[in-house]
């Protein structure tokens, strides 16, 4: 066919559009022997994931007990599995080990055994103090004989807040005096000795010190093994919290004849007319103090010193 024939030759449109069985569509006319299979090219070859579109998704089951799949031809529940293999017993009693992974059906639906999904291991809880709490409960522990005094209410609830746990977990109770002024009297009537041990915490506890006698005295009434005084360099336990926590880079400096506290709260800028004003600013001071990294190094040390002391004679109770 020449070229005035083509160009005379009736070339009615093609419909792309495949009809009928096979798919097939012929161009009419003298071009019929043209044949245009256009199923083969229906899909976009080119995409992704193309290769894998006729196959059936499998789902990942994890294995558990009395399970019941099949693999071949054999059908069984899920009695064990060690070391990437599973072991199905079949309703005879028959038993068949099968590795995990693809293969297996589930209700006719093809299913790939994992091992068991693991819970995700708790995060490690700890007290203020820093002390690794257990995840098993422990029943409440007796008080011991032993005990730790500390100086002022703003000192226990101090320790309270932040060693409370530890020392209830221990069984060591604390408490306040008020002053120690009176301290040789009160550790005579407290009678330490062994199994009976007392710790004291002191503010101002610094050479030259009134704190600094009256713990002397102490040491001499010949308690050395059984009482154990110790204390802070700070004028109140409230600069025992870093001055960070309340805003500041450091504490105010109050004049030696002034009272501590409502000299600190006027160089703050606080109400400082009365002891209420006095309990409200503490409290919130206390409110911001999270855990032992809010405190001085030095408190801390002693703290723990004064827990160690104590329990000393009861170790076999930890």
């Amino acid at each position: 066919m020449d070229d005035s024939q083509l160009e005379s030759q009736d070339l009615a449109p093609v419909n792309l559009e495949p009809s009928g069985p096979g798919r097939v569509q012929t161009r009419p006319g003298p071009a019929a022997s043209i044949v245009w299979r256009m199923d083969r090219y229906r899909d976009d070859v080119l995409r992704p994931g193309w290769q894998r579109a006729h196959l059936k998704i499998t789902r990942d089951v994890p294995v558990e007990k009395d399970l019941v799949v099949e693999f071949d031809d054999f059908c069984g529940a899920v009695v064990g599995w060690e070391n990437g293999i599973v072991v199905l017993e079949d309703r005879k009693g028959r038993k068949r080990s099968f590795p995990f992974g693809p293969g297996f059906l589930l209700e006719g639906e093809p299913v790939a055994i994992r091992p068991p999904l693991r819970a995700a291991a708790p995060k490690p809880r700890y007290t203020a103090s820093g002390s690794r709490i257990s995840e098993t409960s422990e029943p409440a522990r007796e008080a011991l004989p032993s005990r730790i005094y500390v100086e002022g209410r703003h000192d226990a609830e101090l320790v309270e807040k932040v060693w409370g746990d530890d020392l209830r977990h221990v069984g060591v109770v604390v408490e306040y005096l008020g002053g120690i002024d009176d301290l040789p009297t009160i550790v005579a009537e407290f009678r330490p000795g062994p199994g009976r041990r007392l710790g004291v915490l002191v503010d101002h506890l610094v050479a030259g010190s009134k704190e600094s006698r009256i713990a002397k005295q102490v040491a001499r009434a010949g308690y050395r093994d059984h009482v154990f005084v110790t204390g802070h360099e700070f004028i109140d336990i409230w600069q025992a919290i870093k001055p960070e926590r309340i805003g500041r880079k450091a504490w105010p400096q109050v004049p030696r004849d002034q009272d501590f506290k409502k000299g600190t709260l006027k160089a703050l800028g606080l109400p400082h007319a009365d002891q209420a004003d006095i309990a409200r600013a503490w409290q919130a001071m206390l409110a911001r103090v999270r855990t032992w990294r809010d405190l001085e190094p030095q408190l801390n040390q002693r703290m723990e010193l004064l827990i160690d002391f104590v329990t000393q004679d009861h170790l076999d109770l930890g």
